[in-house]
């Protein structure tokens, strides 16, 4: 079978969907997720035919949400890179410190996986148009693979977003609107300019639909196969709406299914900016659910989200790991972009160098222990923020 997708489920009251129903959110209002046949994915295939497929992410098809190939949206979105920081990690006393580099894909941002997935499924169920509200980077992937596949879309964004984004959802042809406010506002707005009950219209803001997510949590796929399927001590993931994270998360508990990865899985270390730091907030006060943010501002500006909507998820998913959520301030990211770049040669975004300086802040307050192996996620390229 190309695709084992079987049902789609809410994360809040578990009410369970059919996916001939193309649902977006539960009746609750909350996320829906897709859901495999692992068992019968089980009786059929082990880990190891997947090592024998091109490097991409569509080797994982089997637990991807698109049934008929001749659909695929793809700009070869390669597996990223794992590099390990050794002068880095001497300078922060961790041995074992690890960067996956998602500003290797194609658009430059760990956002191709979801915009590749995403668009793919949008065009197998038949939808004629998209409309997403962004920070920046998720808007232009989208925009690119919308027109790869001859779909227009529709983009909200703070004005204040970094110019790189706004241009390229310009040159790929996507109507653009610029807003007053943060991404907050851009998804009110873009309800109100695409009519969100068209049947016609799929609104992939996130977590406003099941889909997208899947394509992100090929990178726990990757980092299942890139650690020889015993999983890193924690992961360190700057977060703004949690997609990202939440993704990985997935992808290894759907791996504890199949029976191809262990019990344990590894910590997870939310990183946000002081400047916006409502899940940090939460956590510090053990809460379940975040406050509006109020006036967010910091560098980073994929992490600027004031009120994330998977909030819940990503707070369960700490308490469960028994992870941590911290914030650094926007001096300690711009000297840690520098530091990288010095000390490794790589040129990391605001928000990968926000998740670097937290666990060198983790280090010196004890929380790591000198041999963990840790995984700080890059979530794309540094010249979309220079």
């Amino acid at each position: 079978m190309f695709s084992y997708l079987s049902h789609l489920v809410c994360q809040s009251c578990k009410s369970v969907y059919s996916i001939e129903e193309n649902r977006k959110q539960c009746n609750c209002n909350a996320p829906i997720f897709a859901e495999y046949n692992y068992n019968l994915m089980k009786k059929n295939m082990t880990k190891d035919e997947w090592a024998t497929r091109p490097n991409n992410i569509w080797r994982y098809h089997e637990l991807l949400p698109v049934f008929d190939s001749t659909y695929i949206v793809s700009l070869e979105e390669s597996n990223t890179p794992i590099l390990k920081f050794e002068r880095y990690g001497k300078k922060a006393s961790l041995n074992n410190i690890f960067v996956k580099n998602e500003g290797a894909l194609p658009t430059g941002t760990f956002k191709s996986r979801g915009a590749s997935v995403g668009v793919s499924k949008i065009k197998e169920m038949g939808m004629k148009s998209i409309g997403i509200a962004t920070n920046g980077n998720a808007g232009s992937a989208w925009a690119f693979y919308a027109a790869r596949a001859g779909i227009p879309i529709t983009i909200t964004m703070p004005s204040s977003s970094p110019l790189i984004p706004q241009r390229e959802c310009e040159v790929a042809g996507g109507d653009l609107h610029l807003i007053h406010g943060t991404i907050a506002e851009a998804g009110k707005i873009l309800k109100e300019i695409i009519h969100d009950d068209d049947p016609n219209m799929y609104n992939v803001s996130t977590f406003n639909e099941p889909y997208r997510l899947e394509g992100k949590k090929t990178m726990g796929y990757e980092i299942a196969e890139q650690f020889n399927w015993n999983l890193p001590d924690a992961i360190v993931y700057p977060t703004g709406g949690g997609a990202g994270v939440i993704g990985i998360y997935k992808a290894f508990r759907e791996l504890q299914q199949l029976g191809w990865v262990g019990e344990r899985l590894p910590k997870l270390v939310v990183i946000q900016a002081h400047g916006c730091a409502p899940i940090v907030k939460a956590y510090n006060e053990d809460v379940r659910f975040t406050e509006l943010w109020k006036d967010p501002e910091t560098v980073a500006f994929g992490m600027r989200v004031p009120k994330p909507s998977a909030d819940f998820l990503i707070l369960d998913l700490i308490k469960q790991t028994n992870g941590i959520a911290i914030s650094v301030d926007d001096r300690e990211i711009q000297e840690t972009r520098n530091s990288a770049v010095r000390l490794e040669g790589l040129h990391m975004c605001p928000e990968g160098a926000a998740a670097l300086a937290g666990t060198r802040k983790l280090q010196e307050l004890g929380w790591f222990s000198k041999e963990d192996k840790v995984l700080v996620i890059n979530t794309g390229i540094g010249l979309k923020n220079f």
